[in-house]
Order: C-alpha cells, then sequence, then structure tokens
C-alpha cells in the first residue's frame, strides 16, 4: 500500500503536471494559428516546429504515469505489471524530449534538426530501458545487491545523459535571450530532477519523502520553464521580420542597402568598410540563395566549412546594428536574416526575388573568388 505522503505526491504531480501539459498545449496551437507562415515559409525546412508540442506531451506522461502509479500502487497484483508501465512512461518520457531538443535553435548541434542522429540516441535509449527491465526481471525490482538497486542504474544513466542535453539547450536557449536568471533556474531544476532519483538507486527508505519532495519541486519548476519558453517563443515570432518584406541590394564592394520593415529599416545604406570579411560572407549568401538550387542555397558554418565559425555571422550582424545605430527591439538578431538548416548549415533568410545584385559586382566577384562553385551558379 501506498502512503499517504507518497499519495500526496502523486496527485500532487497528476494534476501539476495535467494542468502544465494543457497549458503548453494551448500556447503551441495558438502559435500554429497565428505565426504558421511564419514557420512554414522555408523552402529546406519542410516541416511545423513541434518542439513545443513535444515538451507537453512529455509532461503529460508524467501525469499518466502518476495515474497508473496512484492505481496501482493500492492493488498487490500489480507488481509487475506496474513496474512495465513505469519503464515505458521512462522510455516515452525520454523520447518525448529528445525528440523536443531536435527542434531547440541552442540545442547541441548533433541533435538540432539532425533526425539521423535523433534517432540514433532514441534507439539507445530505448535499448538501456530494455536492459533496465531485464535487470528488473532478474534480480526483482524490490531486491538490493550490495545496497543498490540494480534495475535502476541504467535508468539513472539515462537521466544524467539526458539532464545534461536539456541543461545546454534550455541555458543557451535562456541566454540568447537574455534571460540569465531563467537560465540559471533551468540548470537547477534539472539538476534537483536528476538527483532526486538517487534514493531509487541507493535505496534508503528514510529518504522516499525527500525524493518526493525534490521531484516535486524540480517538475513544477521545468514546467513553468517550459511555460516561459513558450511564451518567449510567441514574443520572439512576433518580432522576426516577415520575409516578403525583407530586401537587400548589393550596390558596390562592401556597400548594400537593406529594408527591414518591421525593425524600423527601409532602403537604409550600410557601408562595412574595411571589414570585408564581413561583406564576403554576406554576398556569398546572397549569391547562393539567389542563384543556387535548393541543396546549394545553404553554407557550412564550422571548422573546416566554407565559413569556419559562428562569430563571422555574429559579426555581420553586430556591425550592421552598429553602423546603423540600431537600439532595443530595433535591433537586428541572427534568425532575423539566417535560418538555421541543421548540420552545421546556414542560409539566407531573403526570398530570391527580393535580392538584387549590381550585375558587375557580381562578375567580379564570382570570377575572382576561390571556389569554382560560384561560378557554376551563373552559368546554370
Amino acid at each position: 500500500m501506498v502512503s499517504s505522503q507518497h499519495s500526496f505526491y502523486l496527485l500532487s504531480e497528476i494534476f501539476i503536471s495535467l494542468i502544465g501539459a494543457i497549458l503548453l498545449l494551448a500556447i503551441w496551437s495558438v502559435i500554429q494559428k497565428k505565426f504558421k507562415h511564419k514557420l512554414i515559409h522555408e523552402i529546406a525546412v519542410k516541416r511545423v516546429d513541434k518542439g513545443l508540442l513535444y515538451l507537453s506531451l512529455s509532461v503529460f506522461v508524467w501525469s499518466i504515469s502518476g495515474m497508473i502509479t496512484l492505481i496501482g500502487s493500492s492493488v498487490n497484483e500489480w507488481a509487475w505489471p506496474l513496474l512495465i508501465s513505469q519503464n515505458i512512461f521512462s522510455i516515452l518520457n525520454s523520447l518525448f524530449l529528445i525528440l523536443s531538443l531536435y527542434y531547440f535553435d541552442h540545442a547541441p548541434t548533433y541533435l538540432y534538426n539532425n533526425i539521423a542522429n535523433t534517432r540514433r540516441v532514441i534507439w539507445v535509449f530505448v535499448g538501456v530501458s530494455i536492459f533496465s527491465f531485464l535487470l528488473a526481471w532478474q534480480f526483482g525490482d524490490t531486491v538490493n545487491t550490495y545496497g543498490l538497486r540494480l534495475s535502476a542504474i541504467p535508468d539513472l544513466i539515462l537521466s544524467g545523459i539526458l539532464s545534461w542535453l536539456l541543461v545546454i539547450s534550455l541555458y543557451r536557449t535562456f541566454m540568447d535571450r537574455k534571460m540569465a536568471i531563467v537560465a540559471i533556474i533551468s540548470v537547477v531544476a534539472i539538476s534537483l530532477l536528476f538527483l532526486s532519483q538517487g534514493p531509487q538507486v541507493f535505496y534508503v527508505k528514510s529518504f522516499n519523502f525527500l525524493s518526493d519532495l525534490l521531484k516535486i519541486v524540480a517538475k513544477t519548476g521545468l514546467i513553468s520553464i517550459f511555460l516561459v519558453l513558450g511564451t518567449s517563443w510567441v514574443i520572439e515570432l512576433s518580432q522576426t521580420p516577415t520575409i516578403p518584406d525583407m530586401k537587400i541590394h548589393f550596390t558596390d564592394w562592401n556597400q548594400v542597402v537593406l529594408s527591414v520593415p518591421s525593425k524600423g529599416i527601409v532602403h537604409q545604406k550600410i557601408e562595412f568598410g574595411k571589414k570585408t570579411t564581413q561583406f564576403n560572407n554576406l554576398f556569398k549568401f546572397a549569391i547562393r540563395r539567389k542563384f543556387g538550387h535548393e541543396q546549394d542555397m545553404c553554407i557550412e558554418v564550422h571548422a573546416g566549412g566554407e565559413i569556419l565559425s559562428q562569430t563571422y555571422l555574429s559579426r555581420i550582424i553586430e556591425n550592421i546594428n552598429e553602423i546603423l545605430g540600431l537600439k532595443d527591439d530595433h535591433r537586428l538578431q541572427r534568425n532575423d536574416l539566417f535560418t538555421f538548416i541543421g548540420q552545421g548549415k546556414y542560409r539566407l533568410r531573403f526570398l530570391p526575388e527580393t535580392i538584387s545584385i549590381d550585375s558587375a559586382l557580381l562578375t567580379e566577384f564570382v570570377y575572382n573568388t576561390d571556389n569554382q562553385r560560384y561560378k557554376s551558379f551563373l552559368s546554370e
């Protein structure tokens, strides 16, 4: 029979998770209706952003798992069915969280928008979860060997890996959005959730209350962070320029005329001056976007790629903001001008028809560049 204090924890988990999941689902639904045109405009990214949806489903899993545990704990015959259901819910929760990271701009690069690696990670999690169940079957889930619950060790390892991925993704995301306090709280909440699983491995009955307390605090905090993430996403989408209104004209060396009306930039001349590298990189993106086939519209940005570092992209944005004297909400962000396609590849957000290039400038650049691929763009 389940204790009264554990029943309170399970009931709290059920209702807090249920309400949080419904709120997350509601935010995602509104985003799809209000900003669908911004989410699906990209040619090379033919998918709807489901990150918030998967976060909602992962929270739903907590609620359903708590409900099954509450019911099953009161029935002695449910020992093994309860263990199986907990194992399945653990897999589902991990699966939904990993799938959500696929859509996080600041997730580790081997997960963000990389379906092959995401599937590999998911299969690893499924395999380890099955191994955990087999350990419970072999040794008995309630049997302690050398003071350890062996069947819980694989789950603890998985939780450690997943916690690390979440910490990286959420911390980077909130720091990028200038929400340092939320970034720190997210690290604390995830760390507490991981620590709360310790008593399940190093089983000490007196720690049950502490484990339940840590779990409810951590899960409540994490759900709140997910809600903040969803709200900040709405704000970000509302401030992201609409692509058809954006225009760029390359008029001369180191000189462009830019229009991003939603940022208050209308036919503004930008002279890069001595910042030739930034102009050249922006020009390469524009040529590929305007003349390249779909698979050639991107540039690899990483060590060994055509552009060696993301720092070069940031400098383009910083220079434009500095040259135009943009302040506060009018300052351009990286995702205003560039779209991350995945696997280290970026592409200019402007539509090909809104990119204008002086013919003499184009000819001079293309036939003087070291990359012969740019010549083929004009001949195709």
